[in-house]
C-alpha cells in the first residue's frame, strides 16, 4: 500500500494554498464593507447623512439657507442637496422634503408652515389708502406671475370681487415684477413672503398696500413621502423650518393687521 506521502501532490497544495489566500483577501474585503457600513449608519444616526429638499423661489430666499445654515452649524458632515421648481403639478419623487404654496395631493403628508397673505406692492403715490378696494384694481396694469401654482386661485379673487385688472407682463422672478413696478408698468400683487424677501418694504420707491376685502392667503407647507421614516437630518430639517416659520408669522403680525372686508 503506498504510503500518503507517495500520495502527495505538491501542484495541488499549490493550487489550495492559493484558494486560501484569495479567501482570506475577500474575507478582509466584506470586513473593511461591513466596518464602512456601519460607520455610514452611525453617521446617518448621527445626522450626518444625505438630505434632498425641494423649494421655491421665496422660501428659497428666506426659509431654506437658514434651515441649511443650521443643519450644516450642527452637522458639518451633512451633505444638503437643494433643488427650485414650480411646475404646474410637483411631484416629491425621491426628495425627502418639498416646499409647496398649498397641501399636495397623493401619497404625502405635510405640515402648514404660514399662511401667507397677498398685498399690493405699486409706485409711491399710485394709490393713497393704506387699505386698497380690490375694485380699484378693475383695468389696472399689473404685472404678474405666470398662471401655475397658487396664481389662478388668486386672480379668481379678482373676478369675484368684480375686477378685471389688465395683465401687462407675467414673469415667475419676483426682483424683476418689483423693478417693472419701479419703472412705472404696474403694481403687483404678491404674497408677504416675496415682498419681505425682496425687503420691498424699505423702498422709499415703493408702497406696500392690503387689499379690501383681504384675498386668502397662500398657505405656505412642507411635504414629505407618507409613511416614511424620517432619517434624524430630515426630521431635524423640519423642526427647523416650523421654528423659522413661527418668527415670520410673529413678524407678519406686527406689519399686517390681517383680513378685512
Amino acid at each position: 500500500m503506498d504510503s500518503p506521502f507517495d500520495r502527495w501532490n505538491p501542484d495541488l497544495s499549490l493550487e489550495l494554498g492559493a484558494h486560501d489566500d484569495g479567501d482570506r483577501e475577500h474575507g478582509r474585503e466584506l470586513l473593511a464593507k461591513a466596518a464602512a457600513l456601519a460607520e455610514a449608519v452611525d453617521r446617518f444616526q448621527a445626522g450626518d447623512g444625505r438630505i434632498d429638499i425641494g423649494t421655491f423661489q421665496s422660501v428659497s430666499t428666506v426659509i431654506s439657507p437658514v434651515v441649511v445654515r443650521r443643519l450644516r452649524d450642527e452637522h458639518p458632515g451633512c451633505d444638503i442637496r437643494l433643488s427650485e421648481e414650480e411646475p404646474e403639478a410637483p411631484q416629491i419623487g425621491d426628495l425627502d422634503l418639498l416646499f409647496y404654496d398649498g397641501p399636495l395631493n397623493g401619497d404625502v403628508e405635510h405640515v402648514k408652515l404660514l399662511d401667507d397673505p397677498y398685498l399690493l406692492v405699486a409706485r409711491r403715490g399710485t394709490f393713497s389708502e393704506h387699505s386698497v378696494p380690490l375694485d380699484q384694481l378693475d383695468g389696472a396694469p399689473l404685472v404678474a406671475w405666470p398662471s401655475t401654482c397658487d396664481q389662478p386661485r388668486m386672480e379668481e379673487a379678482f373676478t369675484r370681487a368684480g375686477a378685471n385688472p389688465k395683465i401687462v407682463f407675467r414673469t415667475a422672478g419676483n426682483e424683476t415684477l418689483l423693478s417693472m413696478v419701479r419703472a412705472g408698468m404696474g403694481s403687483a400683487v404678491l404674497p408677504w413672503l416675496a415682498i419681505h424677501a425682496a425687503d420691498a418694504e424699505s423702498d422709499d420707491r415703493l408702497r406696500v398696500h392690503e387689499l379690501r376685502p383681504a384675498i386668502p392667503p397662500r398657505e405656505v407647507c412642507l411635504h414629505w413621502r407618507a409613511g416614511r421614516t424620517h432619517s434624524p437630518l430630515a426630521a431635524r430639517a423640519i423642526e427647523i423650518a416650523i421654528e423659522i416659520a413661527s418668527d415670520l408669522a410673529d413678524e407678519l403680525a406686527l406689519e399686517y393687521s390681517g383680513p378685512t372686508t
